[in-house]
């Protein structure tokens, strides 16, 4: 897990200096400043979601109260920018849509908007989502933030060539409507049940890609376990009580001294960063 975690820093830190590169100066340089921000806070959430889910999921009493309490906030962070997902298309859900029939089949699922929101480890997340006819030309990142979906439904909408990997840690995935377009992510093999109709395609009741007979299983290596990460993929999650490279190091993951250090180039990363801008104000 350990590897997992330093991989994700080691993309923010990447992120960080892609913002020092930014131009800042006239109208057309502060459009341009807008929407890479938005691009920048789109991925980070994802990454965040990601990181904050494997955490939570793999390292037990481990990371202690200090890890928890920080993995909390970044779920509530996650929590915010999902939730702008449920408002993406206009209007509620089609009464005796398959989302519909779900979000009403259990009392404890919220509506809202396009969606219905369930409890997850303190924070609410997406479990239906209905984007039919929401004219989506493609996938964006935005979208990957619904990874907790258990029905989706995305007929109906021109889209085109959608990479498998957009599914990637859409584990709880049991249904999938797409356009006649587009096949199953994962392919047949990843499926119990796959149904064509005059309008749609149906994939449904996703295998576990870790048990899946049809499929290359992959080879995890010592102290670590296959873990479903969506259709037809799968990934090493290091065992309780090992993280680092290949999970060869034994004993708890340094939390305090990874964060500290995480939080120290943050801050100074803003810092050049603030300065930066300002010189380029007064320059100008």
């Amino acid at each position: 897990m350990g590897s997992c975690v330093e991989e994700e820093a080691r993309r923010c830190g990447d992120g960080k200096k892609l913002r020092q590169r930014r131009p800042d100066v006239g109208e057309e340089s502060s459009e341009r400043h807008i929407h890479t921000e938005r691009a920048l806070a789109i991925l980070s959430v994802t990454t965040i979601n990601k990181l904050a889910s494997k955490a939570m999921a793999a390292a037990g009493t481990e990371l202690g109260w200090h890890g928890y309490c920080l993995l909390l906030a970044l779920l509530a962070v996650c929590e915010v920018m999902a939730q702008q997902v449920c408002s993406r298309c206009p209007g509620d859900l089609r009464n005796g849509s398959e989302v519909a029939s779900f979000c009403h089949s259990n009392p404890k699922l919220e509506l809202k908007g396009r969606c219905c929101l369930r409890k997850q480890d303190g924070s609410e997340v997406i479990a239906g989502l209905d984007l039919w006819n929401c004219s989506l030309t493609h996938m964006d990142t935005e979208l990957q933030n619904a990874s907790t979906v258990v029905v989706l439904d995305l007929s109906e909408n021109p889209l085109q060539n959608v990479s498998d990997s957009f599914f990637q840690g859409f584990v709880y995935l049991q249904y999938l409507a797409l356009p006649l377009t587009l096949d199953c992510p994962g392919g047949n093999v990843s499926w119990e049940n796959i149904s064509v109709d005059t309008s749609e395609r149906i994939c449904s009741q996703q295998k576990d890609s870790c048990n899946n007979t049809a499929q290359l299983t992959l080879l995890c290596p010592e102290n670590s376990l296959c873990t479903p990460d969506g259709p037809g993929m799968s990934q090493c999650l290091c065992a309780a009580g090992f993280h680092g490279y290949k999970c060869l190091r034994e004993g708890s993951f340094p939390t305090i001294m990874f964060f500290g250090i995480l939080s120290f180039v943050t801050a100074t990363c803003s810092l050049l960063l603030w300065c930066t801008q300002r010189w380029k104000v007064k320059s100008s």
